[in-house]
């Protein structure tokens, strides 16, 4: 069966409609370029402007912030380009590749996790956004706080219309599917390059040359730089690490494995380094003019008491939020829900019932003290890594990237295994997941969660890979047969 083709024969409903179905060679238009627009409007937004800002913050020195930028970002891009192999070769999305290793029943667990992970994450940016969208109200509108005063479910009047207008830019740009998703991204990241490049200028203007920038001595030496160097990477790994997982969404869409390779090399590492590199000079800045570090952008805007500057500011960071949200927490769980119910949902039905979920983890309630939240977030997160792990060992080793396209859509398939639950996969998960949080419960160990991403992925991999070896004659035989079809 020729793996460009749309051919399914006799598909079962439960497990078939046409998002889930592979994307045929004709619809296949995305290419290397749009895959950098689309990766810039991902990594070119208030949370990663932070989290490379805070580097500096944390006391290291130029170089040692960017070191620990490049490092995360060839993990990232590595696991990326593994998993987005086969969603560009059979056009398929993340909910229906994990079939094959977990079986088309036991695939809705992790399909399900990464769409309440993403869903929360949309919440959180979502609200986020809308103070973007008040920001820049607040400077054609002065009386525009005073509508705090008519509060109710936590939030005054002018945070719900700030929160309710951001919540329908998302439902805008996803009313007309993916096409309108790539357009939107298209112009979307560019703008915040822009912008970070004016507050470069900025920065280097007032500390009168980049060598003062440079010369910004670190604190952190011997093992607490090391310990430090490492929390960062993870921190920065955890910001897209789901993307990992659902990077076949997008790729299904590629013309070629070359250009959604080149594209997402130029995107995530690339592009990723460079607005690093922007968020640690514009932050190195901050201590020179300020005499302390300034990490959040919102905030540095002020700090200039230009409605000018605020209003183009605060736009471009509303529209960099809403370009990562719709990514990276609208698409995932469009298709991980459409999987559930393929024969009531599409993909703009399955968004806005995603983005209406949203609204119900009510962020505006705990947002500035969300501490505990966060830790059991990030625990849900860290079960994703072994979940990572074994779709990629699955294809390239169990498999040796050749998947039956049919087996997919069917109940009597090679993905069935005991009735659509394949329970070598979830051993292998259990694993993985106890390795990566048994430092959140002994105390002794938990040094070992701060690399719960990197454990979980090899551990999930590993164990897969041995466990599905008993079945692996069977598997071989499929595998053979099918590239001689070819």
């Amino acid at each position: 069966m020729d793996s460009k083709s749309n051919s399914v024969i006799n598909p079962d409903p439960s497990l078939y409609n046409e998002d889930l179905a592979p994307v045929p060679k004709e619809k296949r238009t995305w290419n290397w370029i749009s895959y950098s627009m689309i990766w810039m409007g991902m990594i070119h937004n208030i949370v990663s402007y932070e989290l490379a800002g805070s580097l500096i913050a944390m006391g290291m020195s130029v170089w040692q912030a960017l070191g620990a930028v490049i490092f995360a970002n060839v993990a990232l891009i590595a696991a990326i380009w593994l998993n987005s192999a086969a969603g560009t070769k059979y056009g398929l999305p993340f909910p229906v590749l994990i079939r094959a290793s977990f079986g088309y029943k036991g695939a809705h667990i992790p399909v399900l996790t990464r769409a309440f992970v993403a869903i929360f994450w949309f919440a959180v940016q979502a609200y986020a956004g809308s103070k973007a969208v008040g920001a820049v109200i607040t400077v054609l509108y002065p009386g525009w706080a005073s509508l705090g005063d008519y509060s109710f479910w936590g939030m005054g009047l002018n945070d719900w219309i700030g929160f309710g207008t951001f919540w329908l830019l998302h439902a805008w740009v996803i009313s007309h599917g993916m096409e309108r998703v790539r357009r939107f991204e298209m112009w979307a990241g560019p703008l915040v390059i822009v912008l970070g490049l004016g507050l470069v200028y900025w920065a280097v203007d007032v500390a009168n040359g980049f060598g003062p920038l440079f010369s910004i001595p670190g604190t952190l030496a011997g093992d607490e730089f090391w310990k430090s160097f490492f929390l960062s990477v993870t921190g920065m790994i955890g910001v897209l690490a789901t993307l990992v997982l659902n990077i076949p969404d997008l790729t299904r869409f590629s013309k070629s494995q070359r250009d959604q390779v080149i594209g997402q090399a130029v995107g995530l590492p690339i592009m990723m380094t460079f607005f690093a590199f922007m968020s640690i000079m514009i932050t190195a800045g901050t201590i020179i003019a300020f005499g302390k570090p300034i990490t959040d952008p919102v905030q540095l805007l002020v700090q200039f008491d230009n409605p000018i500057v605020v209003l183009l500011g605060a736009f471009s960071l509303l529209i960099a939020t809403l370009s990562v949200n719709v990514v990276a927490n609208v698409v995932s769980p469009a298709y991980d829900l459409i999987n559930l119910i393929p024969r009531k949902l599409n993909f703009v039905k399955a968004g806005i019932i995603s983005i209406v979920i949203g609204v119900f983890f009510a962020p505006w309630l705990w947002f500035n003290n969300a501490g505990t939240i966060f830790n059991i977030i990030g625990a849900i997160g860290g079960t994703l890594g072994p979940v990572s792990g074994i779709m990629i060992v699955d294809y390239f080793l169990v498999r040796r990237s050749q998947y039956d396209l049919n087996s997919f859509f069917v109940k009597d398939g090679q993905y069935t295994y005991r009735n659509g639950w394949n329970p070598r996969a979830f051993i292998a998960m259990s694993m993985g997941v106890i390795v990566a949080l048994i430092g959140l419960v002994v105390p002794s160990l938990h040094s070992l969660y701060t690399y719960n991403w990197f454990l979980g992925i090899a551990v999930g991999g590993v164990s897969y890979f041995f466990l599905m070896r008993s079945n692996q004659k069977s598997i071989t035989t499929v595998v053979e047969e099918n590239a001689i079809i070819k």
